[in-house]
């Protein structure tokens, strides 16, 4: 019996979007709790800022410059992760972007962009590595969606389709993996302060969503990170397909 349940010691974890914001605080978070870090994201700059506060930690990590939305980049990543230490153990997908616009005012490409990296990009790369996670009988998926995957939020029509489409996924794809001892869970974060949400936080919005949230603050990502955490190690070993709302009381709060 492992008697630190919360230890990802030696497994290899794979972080998309790396290189800031969530991402940036996830993949610390799985160093610290032991973890070999895979660093994915399109800018080698800031992937390497992390890779050396990994390093700082003690912790191994692999840098590989991935274009989430571009799938012919997927199997170098797959690759690349193998060749270095021989399995890949957790995924989480956090890889994002979005465009704010009136849903009457949308645009082709705007959609195209958002769904492009936030669903089918997700979708493509998480098949990837799940084909490893079968052949080792073994995996923790985690996909970074959003409020928007469980209710409607103004003027990001692409993006709340996109993380709907990670939500239905993450149940489908719990059900079809579970056989192959794969959990698959979903975090919904609040309004956490990254350059995603910026707009937001200097807009007139931002003052109105703290003063919504019953914890009064935005949330840090490092909030997200230790949920993360969890997900990835053995203590959620019998927890799969759910949802799970990060966002200080959003939800609750009606």
């Amino acid at each position: 019996m492992k008697t630190n349940k919360f230890a990802l010691t030696d497994r290899v974890a794979l972080v998309t979007g790396a290189g800031q914001g969530l991402g940036e605080a996830i993949a610390l978070g799985m160093a610290e709790a032991g973890a070999r870090v895979v660093l994915a994201g399109r800018k080698a700059a800031t992937l390497e800022s992390v890779a050396e506060r990994i390093g700082a930690l003690g912790g191994e990590h692999l840098v590989v410059p991935t274009d989430v939305a571009n799938k012919d980049t997927h199997a170098n990543l797959v690759e690349k992760t193998m060749n270095r230490w021989g399995r890949i153990d957790i995924l989480v997908n956090n890889a994002g972007t979005n465009v704010r616009m009136p849903t009457e005012d949308y645009r082709e490409e705007d959609w195209d962009t958002v769904l492009d990296t936030n669903l089918k990009g997700t979708f493509f790369l998480t098949q990837s590595v799940a084909r490893e996670m079968i052949r080792q009988s073994y995996g923790k998926i985690v996909h970074i969606a959003s409020l928007a995957s469980i209710t409607g939020l103004p003027n990001i029509a692409a993006y709340t389709a996109a993380k709907g489409g990670i939500g239905a996924l993450t149940y489908q794809m719990a059900v079809e993996w579970a056989k192959h001892h794969i959990n698959v869970n979903a975090i919904c974060p609040g309004y956490i302060r990254t350059p995603l949400t910026k707009p937001i936080q200097e807009s007139e919005r931002g003052d109105f969503i703290e003063g919504r949230v019953p914890m009064g603050r935005w949330g840090e990502p490092e909030d997200i990170a230790g949920t993360a955490v969890f997900l990835a190690g053995s203590a959620s070993d019998y927890l799969t397909g759910q949802l799970i709302a990060v966002d200080g009381g959003w939800m609750a709060g009606g």
